[in-house]
């Protein structure tokens, strides 16, 4: 039969009975709508996950070293100078991988970076554990810091290029999410290993550090390589099938690619006329000025407030407060561990809720308090134990809002403000201001001790966490809700940025939605 037309004027359909007519049911395509978002949330989740397994390495070594170093002094007999080199010699060295991080990505891929990365940090971490001399050990240090430097490049940039726009801050905080899982798997090492003899102890506690670096091999055959680096690469059709399983609506995979197309038009054209991206950068436009002002900036204030410092050197500064024994100590940073862990679980799910920038006000103004507070503890209360409790309650709340804010926003902002055709060089730079001012606070902390005490030095920390609630005030805009490419309009505004302050919401009229 036809249709028919009922009493009221509305159309009905009938079939007769040897029709093979299929008549989709609203039920059962809300159904298939939500087990395809269910998938595909699954499913960049995963990659997110897997690709994140190397912020595991870096935050291990962190971790572990603070331990480690107490008996690598008994075993190895290296002075207080040695002990602040090797420390801080990673996070120097490490600038040597972000710096080729950009290039190589661009050349090989986001995917197999990653794996590249893990490849020379495992190297790094068993010449570590079975050296016999301060040489050796230097040698495996040295290794790992050009691990970690590839590791800490690519990876936020890899989760910014896959993730859909609505997830894309909670998936680009996952490698500060590992980052501190490691730094607690490693404080667990020390504590687990530390009754071990000291000859053999801290080994093992490096040797550990090895194991997620297995397990980023076997990630390799579940993530897809970004879609906006296939485009660059003219892999068209590859970048089509990669965005079908990462993007909800299948409906708007031909629109996100045109978008993709549109933004690598641009270095496509800008490689025809020869025009180099480092040229553009040491030479940059206004626009560009400004997000090399944001994200470097931001990645500096991440370090220079001394963050590295607390983790790597936190059994100094409890020692100082007045803990007694190695394994007292090395139980008191679990406990800074576990905070910092927490909190960056909390932040996860505030970062595409609350926005970057209020949790950037919270975390830098809490740090200030903590990081003062700190300061006058050290300078003050002697061996109390009032001082003590106050001393672990300080740095427990530094790392927290250091956790909740700085900590993943800092990644979340620099891997979302920069243009395609810069995205990997860009983001390489940002990562290098990082390491460098991290191995530069961790070269110097104990000297800097000596000089104006571990008070003073953390009052000076506090103060440097005031300026960077000013930076954020003046010079990181709100991100949240709007595509990469939006974003770049938005830096490219010159009108939006005379006033000091700036807000997505007041050029909201310019962008079109996605």
């Amino acid at each position: 039969m036809g249709l028919q037309e009922n009493g009221k004027g509305s159309v009905r359909k009938y079939r007769s009975m040897d029709e093979d007519v299929s008549v989709s049911h609203p039920f059962q395509e809300n159904g298939s709508i939500r087990n395809r978002r269910s998938s595909s949330s699954n499913y960049v989740m995963a990659c997110a996950i897997f690709a994140s397994l190397n912020s595991v390495l870096l935050g291990y070594d962190v971790g572990v070293m603070s331990g480690a170093i107490l008996f690598i002094q008994e075993d190895l007999k290296i002075s207080e100078v040695q002990e602040e080199v090797f420390v801080g010699i990673l996070s120097i060295i490490s600038l040597l991988g972000s710096l080729a991080g950009g290039k190589t990505s661009d050349a090989i891929g986001r995917k197999w970076t990653i794996a590249f990365a893990a490849i020379v940090f495992q190297s790094g971490a068993g010449v570590m554990a079975l050296a016999s001399s301060f040489t050796v050990l230097m040698m495996g240090r040295l290794l790992a810091g050009i691990g970690i430097g590839f590791g800490v490049m690519i990876t936020p940039v890899y989760i910014a290029e896959i993730a859909p726009t609505v997830t894309r801050g909670s998936l680009t905080s996952f490698p500060e999410i590992f980052t501190n899982l490691g730094i607690l798997l490693g404080y667990i090492s020390n504590y687990a290993f530390s009754g071990l003899p000291a000859h053999i102890n801290w080994r093992i506690m490096l040797a550990v550090g090895i194991i997620p670096s297995i397990f980023i091999g076997g990630a390799l055959f579940v993530i897809p390589e970004s879609p906006r680096w296939l485009v660059m690469q003219n892999r068209i059709d590859e970048a089509r099938n990669v965005l079908l399983k990462t993007n909800d609506n299948a409906g708007e995979v031909e629109g996100k690619l045109a978008e993709i197309q549109e933004a690598a038009k641009f270095m496509t054209k800008d490689r025809s006329e020869e025009k180099a991206v480092w040229r553009e950068m040491l030479n940059p436009t206004p626009g560009v000025r400004r997000m090399l002002i944001t994200g470097c900036g931001i990645q500096i204030f991440q370090q220079i407030t001394g963050i590295d410092a607390t983790v790597y050197y936190s059994p100094t500064i409890f020692k100082n407060a007045g803990i007694k024994g190695n394994t007292q100590l090395l139980a008191a940073t679990v406990a800074v561990g576990f905070t910092k862990t927490i909190f960056i679980l909390i932040a996860i799910f505030l970062i595409d809720k609350a926005g970057r920038k209020p949790l950037l006000y919270v975390s830098t103004v809490g740090m200030t308090v903590c990081l003062l507070t700190l300061g006058l503890t050290l300078s003050t209360t002697g061996n109390s134990e009032f001082g003590i409790a106050l001393a672990i309650l300080c740095v427990c709340g530094n790392v927290a809002f250091f956790s909740v804010g700085i900590g993943p926003i800092c990644w979340v902002v620099s891997s979302e403000i920069f243009p395609l055709k810069l995205r990997a060089q860009a983001s390489a730079i940002g990562s290098v201001g990082s390491r460098v001012s991290s191995g530069v606070i961790a070269m110097s902390f104990l000297s800097v001790n000596h000089a104006i005490t571990v008070g003073g030095t953390f009052m000076v920390f506090a103060a440097i966490s005031a300026l960077s609630v000013a930076f954020v005030y003046k010079y990181v805009p709100e991100t949240k809700g709007k595509s990469l490419e939006q974003i770049e309009m938005l830096f490219q505004n010159d009108s939006y940025w005379e006033h000091g302050q700036v807000e997505l919401e007041d050029v909201q009229h310019l962008i079109p939605n996605e």
